[in-house]
């Protein structure tokens, strides 16, 4: 009995470990974006309220295009980490391949799109004429960046599902701070104002996507493996990216609406939500490290056929999503009388923030359990079930956002309903849902 139990003590130590070393060079990565780009922002805020206005709308529809595109990592991990789980190197990188080039078509897809369609989205968003114009210019050289950008998320993807995280982390660091470098040079040094630190942000992910492609490359030549492109694979990723697309656009369904309850609540408010959803927003670096974990490590794991081995994996993973909950709970709770000051010194806004903030850290063991349970399910290849999901969400908690709207709930008790609605409505409806999909992962087909 002893001897058992000190067995299942080692291996559970040994997931952990793998756990961590997957999750924390993937958290670096995750980090380094946002912190870069408030960098970049401060450098653009420089030249003047219309520039840093135009960046805001230039760089929100460039954000959203990206973003719906996410599935080009997250439907790449399991499907590598599966053949690769299964023995077949070969087969994990001709699905990374085939990523690559659905990514490099998405991205030119996009480019005419936001060429033609790029005056009417900026002008929807009534901006003055000069705040239109630097939007336009950042927009529009911003465009040349957007394949390497897609090819990067597909590489990032291929890499995670073959267990490095490092790869990208040191690719994401390094090209970031690059980015700072040139942006400096080319909007103060050389003087091309807003237009330099487009070029920069272009120019900064065709090297990236190059020293990606490169280290991909030199492993498959190493490894000898004769690597061709299947369209197969393509029609694929096609499929299963078509399914994380729905999956994605109800997350941003949601925060959307939210927003839209937010602002009918009075622009105090609106200030004040915008604080909480940030502060959501950097909780969840830490817990989508561990859905990233998750993903590749139960993709690999349903590849060897091991359903023993893949609960302990979602029991380990499901366990430290909880556990990083509990410890951002902590620390949300000791910073909740300054975190306000860190965003804003309004005293309308200050005032409805105290309760508001309590509430966002006491989701934070709920929203960790949801995370990993997303990252499970990717690397399960579950991929309709979470959109349909999704959608079953969506229908749940736009009606608890119509209620709060029609009652016109206002000032510190209109946020506070509308954090809960958010923080334990909707992240508590998505737990169920995909908790409940979670005990049947085992008898998901392998091949």
């Amino acid at each position: 009995m002893d001897q058992n139990r000190q067995r299942l003590r080692e291996q559970h130590r040994g997931y952990d470990r793998q756990i961590f070393a997957l999750a924390i060079p993937a958290l670096g990565a995750l980090i380094a974006e946002p912190i870069f780009l408030a960098t970049d922002t401060a450098m653009v805020g420089h030249l003047g309220p219309d520039a840093l206005a135009g960046l805001a709308i230039a760089g929100s529809l460039l954000q959203t295009m990206i973003g719906l595109m996410i599935f080009l990592a997250y439907a790449t991990t399991p499907l590598v980490a599966r053949r690769w789980g299964a023995g077949d190197l070969a087969g994990a990188y001709s699905t990374g391949l085939a990523s690559v080039f659905l990514a490099a078509l998405l991205g030119v897809i996009l480019v005419i799109i936001g060429l033609l369609l790029g005056p009417l989205m900026i002008a929807a968003m009534n901006p003055t004429p000069a705040v239109a114009e630097a939007a336009g210019t950042y927009f529009y050289i911003a465009m040349i960046g957007v394949p390497p950008m897609l090819m990067v998320l597909a590489l990032t993807g291929l890499l995670r599902g073959l267990h490095d995280t490092k790869t990208p982390l040191y690719v994401s660091v390094i090209g970031f701070g690059l980015n700072i470098l040139l942006n400096f040079i080319l909007i103060y040094g050389l003087g091309f104002g807003i237009a330099g630190s487009a070029a920069g942000l272009a120019l900064v992910q065709w090297l990236m996507f190059f020293a990606l492609a490169a280290v991909v490359w030199m492993r498959v030549k190493s490894s000898k493996i004769s690597l061709r492109l299947k369209i197969g694979e393509v029609i694929t990723n096609l499929k299963i990216g078509f399914w994380l697309f729905l999956r994605t656009f109800t997350l941003r369904l949601a925060l959307l609406a939210s927003v839209v309850v937010g602002t009918a609540m009075g622009t105090s408010s609106l200030a004040a939500y915008q604080i909480i959803f940030t502060l959501f927003s950097i909780a969840t670096f830490a817990l989508d490290a561990l859905a990233i974990s998750a993903q590749a490590m139960v993709g690999k794991s349903l590849g060897e056929q091991n359903p023993e081995q893949t609960r302990a994996i979602i029991n380990r993973t499901i366990r430290w999503g909880i556990i990083s909950g509990i410890l951002l709970t902590i620390i949300w709770l000791l910073l909740t009388p300054v975190l306000g000051y860190l965003f804003t010194t309004d005293a309308a806004v200050l005032e409805l923030l105290p309760w508001a903030l309590v509430i966002l850290a006491l989701s934070m063991p709920l929203s960790g359990y949801v995370f990993v349970l997303d990252g499970v399910l990717m690397g399960a290849a579950d991929v309709k079930y979470l959109a349909w999901a999704g959608l079953i969400n969506s229908v749940v908690y736009l009606p608890m956002l119509a209620i709060i709207y029609l009652n016109g709930w206002t000032g510190t008790l209109g946020l506070v309903i509308l954090t809960i609605a958010y923080c334990f409505g909707f992240m508590g409806i998505r737990a169920l849902t995909l908790g409940l999909r979670v005990p049947s992962l085992t008898a998901v087909p392998s091949s």
